[in-house]
């Protein structure tokens, strides 16, 4: 079975806040970010999933991942007609 990627948003209702990011177990990674065992976004629970893509290649999600980031969150989910 091929391994798949993932590029995600989840957003922080308490913090007004989103965050990216890219995993090959996404159930597993928003658990992770719930839990609080992750440092940037302690504080924000609960996070909720806003945006999901998936990938073949760990190169493309992660590659997605960086170029939300340079255009920002809110102007991705914008150009995407999910914010």
């Amino acid at each position: 079975m091929m391994e798949t990627f993932f590029t995600y948003i989840i957003f922080s209702s308490s913090k007004n806040r989103f965050y990216v990011g890219s995993t090959n177990d996404i159930q597993r990674r928003l658990n992770e970010h719930n839990s609080g065992q992750t440092k940037s976004t302690k504080s924000g629970k609960p996070w909720k999933l806003v945006f999901l893509k998936e990938f073949i290649s760990k190169s493309d999600a992660i590659y997605l991942e960086l170029k939300i980031k340079k255009r920002g969150i809110k102007r991705f989910l914008n150009d995407i007609n999910i914010g």
